[in-house]
């Protein structure tokens, strides 16, 4: 029995194979910055800067929240954001490249080289003063964009490379939200923070007694835990991986006895299915539903989740965060601008730190014995990924609106960032595109492995 293809159906079907591509996150990511930046510096560019400080005010009886644009969306969607990756560390530590110490030391090493050295480069830069606290932009790396290079070089990256750029750039963000979380607090009000662990012991308990409804723990989590974040003064994003720990990982059914269930199921179904009609009977109804309820069974909610939103984080949530952020007005010369400490001090940290952190730490564990490099990966290829790395750009640039008050120094951390992030991402593409494809067939394991 085929399925009848309408125009509707297959336009929503190319549009879900086109938004499935993971080129297009970047593509979108893209597009935020590069509008960002011409509005800025356009003729309307007063109504740029105007739009994120309109505010939106809510009220509840003697409860009031108000916040202009430019902080929900950093200190709101942004927390949304932080939960996918919450969600990306939980499941790598149970069950991906984290689950194990062997399987996590080495991108773990190389992560806190990749997240040492541009911190030392940038303070060589910025040893004092107001600009020293921007230590903490160029030590992050943003996945997204690294992980859309690699997907657009295709075969001349190996997939366990992949698997190892995608481990250490978890083990990076996790960094990142530890000193998002230790360094840039400016004062911490117990109370909330009190208020926002109680809440988050309540969904573990919860999480023991067998609730698994998303709704629950989002509803729960936001109002309990985001909340009390905002108020704690502990960043408000940090809520959304707190939030993410809590998310149960187990499942209703094993995939062994959900294979069973589906086959009988399919013989039942098989079996109604006698005639010829364009409508389904009331019992073909009734075993659909239970096709449904086994798969949702199989499925722990903490993938279910991650896998709803993060259409939502990579098509809307970034891409605004960049239109918001990224508008830096060229009133300077961009080569004064580059040329200033901080603005330096994130170069040299992204392009050259990341890559001798990475590179090094590789080096010293694995001559230490301590790691192995994966038999996959070749050292080239493991520096093309360490250039890879180097793109701070989404992490970078939410960590320089934390770092800095001053409007100037904020400025020429934006320059840095965004030619840093270019510079990184020529040099690996370079790198990747010097392979032969002899060099990347050998790196492959074999069918039989």
């Amino acid at each position: 029995m085929s399925i009848k293809q309408t125009p509707w159906l297959r336009a929503k079907k190319r549009l879900k194979w086109v938004l499935n591509k993971d080129i297009t996150e970047g593509i979108f990511l893209l597009l935020g910055v590069i509008v960002a930046l011409i509005w800025a510096n356009s003729p309307g560019h007063e109504s740029y800067h105007h739009l994120w400080e309109q505010k939106l005010s809510i009220r509840f009886g003697s409860f009031q929240f108000e916040q202009n644009f430019h902080h929900l969306i950093n200190d709101g969607l942004m927390a949304i954001f932080f939960f996918l990756v919450g969600l990306e560390i939980k499941r790598e530590v149970m069950v991906g490249e984290l689950s194990t110490f062997r399987k996590a030391l080495f991108p773990i090493i190389c992560a806190a080289g990749g997240m040492l050295f541009p911190a030392l480069i940038y303070f060589a830069f910025n040893p004092s003063g107001d600009a020293a606290d921007g230590w903490g932009v160029p030590v992050a790396t943003d996945i997204a964009f690294a992980l859309v290079l690699v997907s657009v070089l295709g075969k001349r990256v190996p997939v366990a490379l992949k698997v190892f750029l995608a481990a250490l750039a978890i083990a990076d963000d996790l960094g990142a939200v530890m000193v998002i979380a230790i360094f840039y607090t400016d004062e911490i009000v117990i109370n909330s923070l009190l208020i926002a662990f109680s809440v988050f012991g309540f969904l573990i308990v919860a999480n023991r007694f067998g609730i698994r409804n998303p709704w629950f723990y989002g509803l729960v989590g936001m109002f309990g835990i985001w909340l009390a974040f905002l108020q704690s003064g502990v960043h408000a994003t940090i809520a959304g991986v707190i939030i993410a720990m809590a998310i149960p990982t187990d499942v209703l059914i094993r995939g062994d006895k959900y294979a069973y269930k589906l086959k009988q199921l399919g013989r039942k179904f098989k079996r109604t299915d006698g005639h010829d009609h364009q409508m389904a009977t009331d019992d073909q109804l009734e075993i659909v539903g239970n096709v449904k309820k086994v798969t949702k069974a199989v499925m722990p909610p903490l993938q279910k989740i991650e896998h709803a939103i993060s259409p939502f984080v990579s098509y809307l949530i970034l891409p605004l965060f960049a239109l918001a952020n990224a508008g830096v007005r060229l009133e300077t010369s961009f080569w004064e601008a580059i040329q200033s400490p901080v603005s330096l001090g994130i170069i040299f940290g992204l392009v050259f730190g990341k890559t001798i952190g990475i590179m090094g730490f590789a080096r010293l564990s694995t001559w230490l014995g301590i790691t192995q490099i994966p038999a996959a990966i070749s050292w080239r290829q493991l520096l093309g990924a360490a250039s890879f790395a180097g793109i701070g750009f989404t992490m970078s640039l939410f960590i320089a609106e934390l770092a800095f008050n001053n409007e100037a120094l904020l400025v020429n951390a934006k320059f840095g960032i965004l030619l840093a992030s270019v510079v990184a991402a020529s040099i690996g593409l370079i790198i990747f595109l010097g392979f032969r494809p002899k060099e990347i067939e050998v790196t492959l394991p074999s069918e039989k492995e």
